[in-house]
This record gives structure tokens, C-alpha cells and sequence, in this order.
């Protein structure tokens, strides 16, 4: 998702020819594949096929496979996006064989170190030689870790570009309409981080809460697949699927989830991404988490933090109409692939 506006930006140049290299972490079809279409990217030009494992399993994976392609390609530049295991193996096979390294989405910080992206974040943005932020809290949280000022460039949300490459897409897909919700109010549901699927107690307090809200204001959880397996190790599949006005369904393509999110009245969700769509699109945001690696949501979106005993309530605000309004933070505009690509070619007649 991020890599699209960006590459559609190189891949017009004269200066440059982008190679895109897929390891493979994100395996399921309708998360990858079908992203790839939808986006306009062509095939990778490298798959490295790395599939699930564990953390040092799919690290591990990419550092030797990745190391393979950089000896062969012998790239000028890395580009890494995100917090994913593949951003800090990625970074650690181009640094090791004096590769630079420009990250995508640098500076976003949670402070909670049990978190394995904020593990990729530190290590990935204290490695790199260009730290793109998507905003300036980020900017100021590299400055405090003693990052050179000359490194960081403030280009905005490269998530926000990808929207709006695909508006017209996501408009006419009229995915409300698909799922009997077009004629009502309804919410979106979206859960996978261990916190909140792994624990028996935890998932079954959520159900509960989930399924009380659906009794009044229908909902759509599109179930991530560890969600969905948790879900029925713990018998807690049934209850979902038959509460009154919830309606399951599986991994959704981009277009028809963002079709669904922007005529939503709210989401819940666990997710990095969403609470900064919602922002920009002006939707409430109620985030199943106690801390965010994107406080710009909080404290200029529509966002907020809440506690799984804290959903009912939270809707109820949403309802009443009393929920914070918020604004699209500065540089969300849908410009920032332009912004990376002139960086990119300044540091690199620059160098």
C-alpha cells in the first residue's frame, strides 16, 4: 500500500528505475495479491517467497535472501517502508554491504517495546540514511534519539496517497450496497494484534462488548486470519456470527474496505493504518489499544485510545454526536510520493 504511490512516481522519472522487491511476509491473496492489482503495480521483479514463521524466522529469511539480491542488483538506494520484520531485515542486509537506506514512514513511535513493530521502528530508523516522517511529532521523536536534523524530511502520509490514487475506485465500488448496509448507519470492524486475539479473556470480552453494540448499530468485521482462528479455538466464532446486526466476513480487498470505512459512522479497529485514514476522512476512530505510534490521530484527528470494557460507551458518544470532530493533519494532502521522489533525487546529485 505504501510502496504503490511511490513507485507510479519513480517509474515516471528520468532519472531513475525502480525494482520492487516483495519478500513475501504478507502471503494471504486478498491482503497481497490483490493489492498489487488494484494499485496499478506491475508483478514484483523480485518475489523472495518468505511466507509466515516466527519473527526471527521471517528476519532471518529476508536478511540472507535480500542480501542475494543486493549483491546482484547492487542498488544506489534502498527504500523500506512501514514497521514490518521485512523493514528492519531489509535495512540490516543493505547497511552490512554499505547500501543506503531511505525509510518510508520513519519517526512514528508507540513507547511500548513489547510491540514488535516498535522494535523494527527503532532499529530500522536508527540505521537509515533518510528518515521520511509522516508528520511532526515523528520528527521531533528522531531529533530526541540524537538523529541529525540533515537526515529527517517531513514528506506527509504516503497512506493518504494511495487513497487518493484509488478514489474514483473505492467511490464506485459501492461496497455498502454489497453488504445490505447502504440504507443505515453502521460500523466497520477490524482486530489481529496478539494483545487483543491471543488471549481467550481479552477476545471474549471484546465479542461480548462487539456483539452489544451490534444489537443497536449493525457492524461489518472483516476478520483477519488470526482472528478468525483464534476466534474458533475459543468457540467464540458462533456467538459472532449469529448476534443480532453483525455481519463477518473474510480479508477484504482495499477498495472494498475503504468503500465500506468512508461511508462508516465509526470503526473499531487495532490498526496502525486505519486510525490515520480515519482521520483524514473524518470518521471516528475508536482504536483497541493503550498506546499509538500515531498520536498526530489523537490530538488533531479522530482518534482515540479505549479499552475493550470502553466500547459501548465510546459509541454512544459516537452516536450522541458528541464525539471530537478533529482535522486532517498538515501534509496529508495526497502529494507525499512527489515530495519522497524530489527528496530523493536532491540527496542524490547532492551525494
Amino acid at each position: 500500500m505504501k510502496v504503490a504511490p511511490l513507485y507510479h512516481v519513480l517509474a515516471e522519472s528520468d532519472w531513475c528505475s525502480p525494482i520492487v522487491v516483495h519478500t513475501g511476509q504478507h502471503y494471504d491473496a486478498n491482503m497481497s495479491d490483490r493489492f498489487f492489482e488494484e494499485l496499478g503495480l506491475p508483478t514484483p521483479d523480485i518475489h523472495l517467497g518468505i511466507g509466515s514463521g516466527s519473527h526471527a524466522e521471517q528476519t532471518a529469511g529476508v536478511i540472507t535472501a535480500y542480501e542475494a539480491i543486493i549483491l546482484r542488483e547492487k542498488p544506489d538506494w534502498v527504500v523500506v517502508v512501514g514497521d514490518v520484520n521485512s523493514t528492519m531485515a531489509v535495512t540490516l542486509a543493505a547497511k552490512k554491504l554499505h547500501i543506503p537506506v531511505a525509510h518510508l514512514e520513519a519517526g512514528l513511535r508507540s513507547g511500548d517495546r513489547t510491540m514488535p513493530e516498535e522494535i523494527n521502528r527503532l532499529v530500522t530508523d536508527a540505521l537509515a540514511d533518510v528518515l521520511w516522517t509522516p508528520s511532526a511529532d515523528a520528527d521531533q521523536n528522531l531529533i530526541d534519539e540524537g538523529v541529525p536534523e540533515e537526515k529527517i524530511t517531513n514528506v506527509g502520509n504516503i497512506m493518504i496517497d494511495s487513497y487518493e490514487l484509488l478514489r474514483d475506485q473505492i467511490e464506485n465500488e459501492k461496497a455498502p450496497e454489497k453488504f445490505g448496509l447502504a440504507a443505515q448507519p453502521y460500523g466497520v470492524v477490524t482486530m489481529h494484534r496478539p494483545s487483543n486475539v491471543d488471549d481467550r479473556e481479552t477476545l471474549t470480552l471484546l465479542t461480548d462488548h462487539l456483539c452489544e453494540v451490534s444489537r443497536d448499530i449493525p457492524l461489518l468485521f472483516s476478520l483477519h486470519p488470526r482472528t478468525r482462528k483464534n476466534l474458533q479455538e475459543f468457540n467464540l466464532l458462533n456467538l459472532l456470527t449469529e448476534a443480532k446486526g453483525m455481519n463477518t466476513t473474510e480479508p477484504l480487498s482495499y477498495i472494498r474496505f475503504m468503500g465500506l470505512v468512508r461511508s462508516a459512522k465509526f470503526l473499531i479497529t487495532d490498526s496502525g493504518g486505519v486510525q490515520e485514514e480515519t482521520s483524514y476522512l473524518g470518521i471516528p476512530c475508536v482504536t483497541l489499544r493503550d498506546t499509538t505510534e500515531r498520536p498526530v490521530t489523537i490530538s488533531l484527528g479522530t482518534n482515540r485510545l479505549a479499552k475493550p470494557d470502553q466500547i459501548v460507551e465510546c459509541i454512544s458518544e459516537i452516536s450522541a454526536g458528541t464525539w471530537p470532530k478533529g482535522q486532517c493533519p498538515p501534509l496529508w494532502d495526497g502529494r507525499t510520493a512527489n515530495r519522497v521522489a524530489d527528496d530523493l533525487l536532491k540527496r542524490s546529485s547532492d551525494a
